[in-house]
Order: C-alpha cells, then structure tokens, then sequence
C-alpha cells in the first residue's frame, strides 16, 4: 500500500488557524501578515544559506498565512464601511450569488454581493457579501440583480455576510442572463414538474437532484436532520462525486480513455455547478469532491490528501470567512474522511464481514466520526442513527441524482421529462420514507449543548470507535503488539460504559419515562434552553404554555413525561423562544389561545396548528374555561388595546387553579410598564407559584410581584444564555418577597404539585449538583394563598 503525501497538510492547517484568527479579530489581520512576512523572510534565508532540512515546508506555512492575513486585510475597508450601515434603512443594489431558502421565519433568504450601498436615494459603490430576507417572490435566481430597500443587521465577527438586509421592498433590476438564466429557467421547469408528484418524494426530489429544499416540509426537514441524510439535499460534496462517477463510469462503459473520462467528468461537473448555483458552498463542494475524485480517477489514490489540503489552501487564501463556516469545515472533513480513514476502515472492517459490506459501512462511517464533533460545536442534536440510515437510503441516492438531472435537462421534451422525473420520484420517495422511520426510532438521536465539550465527548467516542474498527495484527515488535491490545481493549470498555449510559437514558426518556416521573405533579418546566414551554396538568387533561424555540427539547419533554396529546395550547406570542418549537405538537392540539399576530409569519403558524385539527382563538383578558377539574382565565392582554404593539407586552397571562393545580399565574414576557397596566387592570390575588417575566430580566415591576407574593417563582432559561438572565435585580427582588426561586438552567425540568397540602418540587438535578439526579423531591412553604410576578422585555424575534 502506498503511502499518503501529507506534506501539504500542515500548510492547509496552518492557513485556516491564520484565517480564523484574522476573520474573529480583524484588527490582527495587518499584524499577522507582518509577522508570518518577515519570518518566512527570515525562513529563507536560512534555506538559501544553509538548505536545512525541513525549513521549506515552514517557508510554506509561513508565506500563505501570510497571504490569507492580507486576503483579510485588503476586504476590511469596504467590510467596515459597509458595517457601520447596520442598523439603519438603506437601499442597495445587489447581485444574488446563491440558491433561495427558506427560513423559519418564512422569508425567502438569499447571498448577494452588493453593488452599491447606502442610504435610499444615495448609495455608493461598494462591493461586500450580504444576506438578504425578503417575502418570497419569483425571480431570485443567481445572478439576478435586485435593487432592495429594508433595514439592516450588522453581523458579528466571523461571519462571511457583513450585513443581514432585511427587505421592505424588492426589484428585479435585471434577471439572470447567458447560462445562468438558461440554468434558472430549467430549473425552475424541473421543480414545477416535481411538485406535481405526490408527498413526500415530490417536494424531496428538487433537493436531491438540484439542491432546491424550498418545498420541503419542516417534519420531513427535521427528519432529515435527524436520521443524518440532510447531506443528500445540501449539494453536498457527495452530489459532485455523483455526477462525476456517473459520467466517468458511462464513459468507461463506451470505451474511453481515463484522459476521455477525466474531461469529461470535469465538464459534467462545471454543467452541474452551473445548474445548481455556484454559490461559494457548491463552489466548495464540487472542489473538494474533485480533488478526491480526481487522485482516485488519475490512479493516484495516495495523492488525495495533497490535492484536499491544495484546495483548502486556495479556498481560504481566496475567501478566508469560508474557515468559520460549518459547511466548508464539514465539507474539507468529511472529504478527508473519505481519503484518510475509510481505506483502514474498511480493512478492520473485513475481519468480521464480507468486503463490499465493509467499504459499505466504512464511507458513512468514516464521515460520521470525523463530523461528529464539528456538528457538536454547533448543535445541539447528534443523530445516532445516521450510520444505518445511509446505508439503507445511499443506494438511492446516484438514481434519483442522475436521473432526476436527466430530467432538468430533458425539459424541452416534456413527455421523456415526464418519464424521467416519475423515474426518480420513486428513489427520493424511498431517502424521504427512510428519514421519517428512521427519526421516529426510539435513541434515533440525542441531545448535547453545543459547545467544545460536546465535541471533545463526541470526538473520543468517535476514536473510540475508530481504534476498534481499525485493522490490528500480532506482527511486530511485542511492545507495540501489546500497546495495541491495551489501547483496543481501553476503547472497547470506553464504548461498553457510553453504550450502557445511552441505553439507560434512552429507557429513562422513553419506555420507562414515566416510570421515572413522579405521578403528582401538576405544573412542569421544560428545560427547552432559553425559551418558555410550561405544562399545566389537572386529572388527565394537559395545557402547554408557549413550545419553546425548538421542536427536539419540547419533544423530549413531553415524552419524558408521557403526554402525548394536549386539550389546550397556549401561544402567548410568537417570538422563537417561545413559539419555535411549534411543528413538535402539531396535529397533537385540541384547542390553540394565542396573543396578537404581528406578521404574516404568525398566521403561517396558527394556520399549520388549525390543519392539524386545532381550534384556533385570540386569546383576551376574561376569556374562562377548565382544564380536567382545574379552572383557567385569562388575565391580560385586554381586547383591543393599542397601549402596546404585538409581541412581548400583549403576551397572554394565564391564571390556573383548582383541580390540584395551586393557584399559578404565568407572566410571559410582560415589561414592567405591561406589568403594571396589568395591575391595574386586574385584581391579582396571591399566587402560590408564578411564571416570571421574560426568563427574569430585570425589567420587571416591583409592585407587581409584592401584589402576587408567591411561594415559589419558576423562571425558564437557558444556562450560560448570552442576555444574562436571570438578571441579579430581579432575583434580590424574588427574595426579598420569601419566594423560593427555581431555575431550569440549575435544575433542568422542574415539576410542582400539591402532596399533602403542601407544595412539592421534583427537578432533575439540583444547582449544587448538575448531574440529572431525577426525583428530587423537596416541600415548600404551604400552598393555600401565594402569588408571584414578573416581567421583561421581549427577546429579539426568530433570533
């Protein structure tokens, strides 16, 4: 076997700390290129004086982080002068530079790279990379030029786009013209044609074979997260090298040379950047897909490595904000994976199965261990199936690619177009049954706060893995035979003991959730993160008050505590951290109370919650019902008023009692000037346990909460949140009134109920010990007469 060249590799690493280094505090850029200059001066020197070994590959290193040092430094005047825009109405001019999508908060988002920029009337040339939001309309396709008018968002250090652009008004100045328009229009003709093809596989195909997601749902999207197939649609590096083995594999097949095939493969794949939008993440993708496809293709597999870490250096002396994106950091590893890791994969592999089933495990295998932890840096969701999903849906994956781009391209001849999409409608019908089975499997994912440690227990899990599975002989030296044995022997034991943990966990929060709940409980706080979602249960019947800022959390919590369908939904407002995570009780919902819509965004989600047989009403101070033998009402917003606009200061606050439920009132994220509108609209007794404002800001009023005088004060928030809630103002306050104050960012899900009279809590751990100890259980202050009270302003929307 020959060996693999990796002289390349520290240069490329090299490349990318300078680049991250200068994109995060550009105020470096000028001196890191002064400094890495002159030692690569010095570094030849040396080597032209003395020829030291070893001294030209720092020369290397030195010299292009050198270059990626200035590559920053020559963007910064143009970045900085665009920056210092945000926040303000400006008009722009712009060329977009990507495929559209669509976010959470329903705008059709695009990259753009500005022509001019400025205040509406007055822009001025300036040419930065911006994000753009606007309603979604036709006609924003790559290369378009739109003029925009909106309000901006300066971005924070790191991020490619300077600015966010929130569009108020957009022009197609001049559509896409040449090969991108030619590209757009049978674009444009294959996802019509695909969306006249049943669900799911119909919405699924546009992604697959053209890397348009628009029309795909949010379940089958979250789905597809969470099985690990979301690479499928993303125009990933395994689309490229789709295209690129199809074409040499036919080209083969008629009898073409390697220098045939080669050129031929290199040609498809221009055509297929073109068709999908060579916007810097497909740019990216088809570079690393062809620098690993190419030194296999050139029967010079042991290349790969020195072509990956070429490209890494071009890509990021040429962009260096690409070195903190996830996508090229999961594009650059994955493709070194494949290079690197799955060759001995597969050889340690073989010990225990045939080899095409080993080369078959190893390529997702390699993939998943070396992205585990990038993934782990910046979500909290690590699917667990992924593995096993690939290997059932990746065989269908090359069909519904090629054939599916087959039918783009036979668009002028729509009866074979016809033929060729219901062709590959059946493969995408098959990855989108496979991602929402696989999803739905007990332990199909787990849960991890995004950060590095996450990432350092995922990566020594995933060596873990790693040593295991790699190749091991009892040839050589006895020590390194026995050193081998005790580093295999350590992993395995290091896979038996997370494997245990997994299991027990997955028992704990799915057969066995209930068992591990106390039954009396009748308030809960979900540890969601930083958002609300709180549940209120009286003899068998369920109210959810606000889902949080995402559907996992809130699915895990309801699962944990064995509900699996809810008599009432309480959507206070419709800011993320408290409405996100919405789709994880779609279709699960009797009965929908919501606040005042502000957008069109909002009636999106009252209109998905009422396709889900909900009935759907605003919600108004009087408004009465029961939940099981417990009473509710509405306290606040009152009908009509114009004192406040939509949002944090008209959430509905709800008061519960009875039924076993103590007496509760939940603020939502009230200010203090709501707060004391709602004072004096209401006559608010004492509550035994209060729901504070907006996860305890310290806009909260102080004759509000003395009025309310609760027993127990629950603030829901997220640990180590970057608004710094629970502020210190607002925590002196609850304790100067007696409240005994619980947080889910020190105890996780907190229940309460009444046992004996008296108030309980149960919480899975305790702030001294974070350890998720469950059934905790302590006695509070007698629950007769007790209230609370709290406030804040709101959150930033769909933050």
């Amino acid at each position: 076997m020959k060996s693999r060249d990796l002289r390349l590799v520290p240069v490329a690493l090299a490349v990318w700390a300078a680049a991250l280094v200068c994109v995060f505090q550009p105020g470096l850029a000028a001196a890191c290129a002064l400094v890495c200059g002159v030692a690569a001066g010095v570094v030849l020197l040396v080597l032209l004086a003395r020829g030291r070994h070893g001294a030209g590959l720092v020369l290397l290193m030195l010299a292009a982080a050198a270059a990626t040092a200035l590559s920053v430094g020559y963007a910064l005047p143009s970045r900085e002068a665009a920056a210092g825009r945000g926040g303000r109405v400006v008009e722009a001019v712009v060329e977009v530079t990507s495929s559209a999508s669509t976010g959470q908060d329903g705008r059709l988002w695009v990259e753009a790279t500005t022509q001019s920029l400025g205040p509406p009337g007055r822009a001025r040339p300036v040419a930065v990379p911006v994000r753009i939001g606007t309603v979604p309309a036709d006609g924003l396709d790559l290369g378009a030029r739109l003029r925009v008018v909106g309000e901006t968002s300066a971005t924070e250090a790191g991020e490619r786009a300077v600015l966010v652009l929130y569009a108020t008004t957009t022009e197609v100045v001049q559509p896409p013209s040449g090969v991108f328009g030619v590209a757009a229009t049978a674009r444009r003709a294959f996802v019509d044609r695909a969306l006249r093809l049943p669900e799911p596989g119909g919405a699924l195909l546009p992604g697959l074979a053209v890397g348009d997601t628009r029309a795909v749902g949010s379940d089958l999207d979250e789905d597809m997260r969470s099985s690990g197939l979301s690479h499928l649609t993303a125009v990933s590096g395994a689309n490229c090298a789709i295209v690129v083995a199809a074409v040499f594999g036919l080209t083969a097949l008629c009898g073409g040379g390697r220098a045939l095939r080669v050129v031929l493969a290199a040609t498809a794949l221009s055509g297929f950047v073109v068709l999908v939008t060579p916007e810097p993440s497909v740019v990216r993708a088809a570079v690393m897909a062809g620098a690993g496809m190419l030194s296999v293709l050139l029967g010079r597999p042991s290349a790969g490595a020195g072509v990956l870490a070429l490209s890494t250096i071009m890509i990021l002396v040429s962009d260096p904000w690409l070195a903190a994106t996830p996508g090229f950091a999961l594009s650059a590893v994955a493709t070194g994976a494949l290079i690197l890791l799955a060759p001995p994969l597969s050889r340690g592999l073989r010990r225990w199965m045939p080899g095409p089933v080993a080369l078959a495990i190893a390529v997702p295998l390699s993939a998943q261990l070396a992205c585990g932890p990038i993934i782990a840096l910046f979500a909290e969701q690590q699917s667990l199936i992924g593995v096993a999903a690939n290997l059932i849906a990746e065989p269908a994956a090359p069909v519904a690619t090629v054939v599916g781009l087959l039918a783009c391209l036979a668009a002028p001849v729509p009866a074979v177009a016809d033929l060729l999409a219901a062709t590959a409608w059946l493969p995408a019908t098959w990855i989108a049954t496979t991602a929402q089975v696989t999803a739905d499997l007990l332990g199909a994912t787990i849960l991890l706060p995004a950060g590095i440690g996450s990432a350092a227990l995922v990566a020594g899990l995933g060596a873990a893995v790693a040593v295991v599975c790699l190749e091991g002989g009892s040839r050589g030296p006895r020590w390194r035979v026995r050193g081998g044995a005790v580093l295999r022997g350590g992993a395995v034991t290091v896979l038996v003991v997370a494997g245990s943990l997994a299991g027990a966990q997955a028992l704990l929060s799915g057969p066995l959730a209930t068992a591990a709940t106390p039954d009396a409980w009748s308030i809960a706080a979900c540890d969601v993160g930083q958002g609300d979602a709180l549940l209120v249960r009286s003899e068998g019947a369920v109210a959810l008050i606000d889902t949080g800022p995402a559907p996992e959390p809130l699915r895990d919590c309801l699962r944990s505590l064995g509900i699996d369908r809810l008599d009432l939904l309480v959507l206070t407002h419709f800011d993320l951290d408290h409405a996100g995570g919405v789709e994880a009780v779609r279709g699960r919902v009797s009965a929908v109370l919501h606040g005042p819509t502000a957008d069109a965004d909002d009636e999106r989600t009252l209109a998905s919650l009422a396709a889900g047989g909900a009935r759907v009403e605003q919600a108004s101070a009087g408004f009465r019902g029961t939940l099981g033998g417990a009473t509710w009402r509405v306290r606040w917003p009152v009908r009509d008023t114009t004192a406040f606009p939509a949002g944090n200061d008209l959430g509905v606050v709800m008061e519960f009692s009875g039924g076993g439920v103590p007496r509760s009132l939940f603020l939502a994220d009230l200010s203090a000037p709501a707060q004391r509108l709602l004072q004096r609209s209401e006559r608010l007794g004492p509550y035994a346990v209060v729901k504070v404002a907006h996860h305890g800001s310290a806009d909260q009023d102080p004759g509000l909460y003395q009025a309310l005088s609760p027993v127990v004060a629950l603030i829901s928030v997220g640990a180590d949140n970057d608004y710094g809630h629970p502020r210190r103002e607002t925590l002196d306050l609850l304790g100067a009134l007696g409240a005994q104050v619980y947080r889910t960012d020190e105890r996780g899900r907190i229940l309460l109920g009444l046992r004996h009279g008296a108030l309980a809590m149960w919480s899975e751990t305790t702030p001294e010990r974070r350890g998720r100890r469950r059934g905790s259980g302590t006695s509070c202050r007698s629950a007769p007469n007790q209230r609370q009270r709290s406030s804040d302003r709101g959150v930033g929307r769909r933050r």
